[in-house]
C-alpha cells in the first residue's frame, strides 16, 4: 500500500503546489502506514480471546491488563521501528530479503484471517491453557505474540527500511501510536463491542483485514524481488 502511494504522489507532484504536496505526502504516508499496520495487528480478532483470557478478572483488572498490554505492544513495535535496520545490518540481511520474508509472514497471517473459523488462531490451545493459569497476561501472550507478533514486527521493520529521513520515522511512529491507542480502546470496550458486533460481524471484519493484509504481503514480496533483481517496477 505504501508503494502504491508513492506512485500516486509522483503523479500529482506535477500539478499541485509544493506546500500542498508536502501536506498530502505526510497525510498519505500516515494513512498508508496506519492501514498497513492495523490490518496486520487486527485487534478486532484479538478481542474474543482477550475476553476469554480475562474472564476471571474484575472490570478494573481487565482494564489494567488492556492498558499494560497496549503499552508493551507500543514498546515492542517502536523498538523494532528504531533498530530494525541495525538488526538487518548486524545479521547481514538485505532489504530484499527482509521484504520477501516479511511478505511471507504477513501472507501466512492473512490466510489465517481469511479463514477465522478454522485457521485464524494466533495462539495454540496449549498457549491459551497456560495463559489461563498466569496472573499477568499483559506481556505474554497478549502483547507478544497476539498484538505485536511476527507479522506486525515485519511491517514496522519494513517501515524502517523505507524511511529516508527522520520525518519518515516520526510519521511511522505516529502510525504505531494510533494503532496502539485504537487497540487499547477496542480491548477496553471489548465486552460491549463483542455483544454489539457479534461473532458474524467479527468474522466479516477479520476477513476484510485479511484481504488487506494479503495485498500488503504480495506488495512486500514484489518489492523484494524487484530490489533483488534491480527491476524498475512503478510504485515499489
Amino acid at each position: 500500500m505504501i508503494f502504491i502511494f508513492v506512485a500516486m504522489f509522483e503523479i500529482i507532484s506535477e500539478v499541485v503546489p509544493e506546500h500542498t504536496i508536502s501536506i498530502i505526502g505526510i497525510a498519505g504516508l500516515l494513512f498508508a502506514s496506519f492501514t498497513s499496520l492495523f490490518s496486520v495487528v487486527n485487534p478486532l480478532a484479538a478481542m474474543p480471546l482477550f475476553l476469554s483470557l480475562t474472564d476471571r478478572f474484575s472490570e478494573k483488572e481487565r482494564i489494567q491488563t488492556a492498558k499494560r498490554a497496549s503499552l508493551y505492544m507500543l514498546g515492542v513495535l517502536i523498538t523494532f521501528l528504531l533498530i530494525g535496520t541495525y538488526i538487518l545490518n548486524f545479521f547481514g540481511i538485505s532489504l530484499a530479503g527482509i521484504r520477501i520474508a516479511g511478505g511471507l509472514i504477513i501472507m501466512r497471517a492473512a490466510y489465517s484471517m481469511l479463514n477465522p473459523e478454522t485457521g485464524g488462531r494466533k495462539l495454540t490451545e496449549e498457549d491459551e491453557a497456560a495463559a489461563l493459569e498466569k496472573e499477568d497476561i499483559s506481556f505474554s501472550p497478549l502483547a507478544l505474540p497476539l498484538l505485536s507478533g511476527p507479522g506486525s514486527i515485519a511491517v514496522v521493520i519494513g517501515f524502517a527500511t523505507q524511511a529516508e529521513a527522520p520525518a519518515d520515522y516520526i510519521i511511522n511512529a505516529m502510525s504505531v501510536v494510533l494503532v496502539v491507542v485504537i487497540t487499547y480502546a477496542i480491548l477496553r470496550l471489548a465486552p460491549i463491542s463483542a455483544r454489539f458486533i457479534g461473532t458474524t460481524g467479527l468474522n466479516v471484519m477479520t476477513r476484510l483485514m485479511g484481504f488487506i493484509a494479503l495485498a500488503i504481503s504480495v506488495q512486500f514480496i514484489l518489492s523484494g524481488i524487484s530490489r533483488y533483481f534491480s527491476i524498475g517496477m512503478a510504485g515499489i
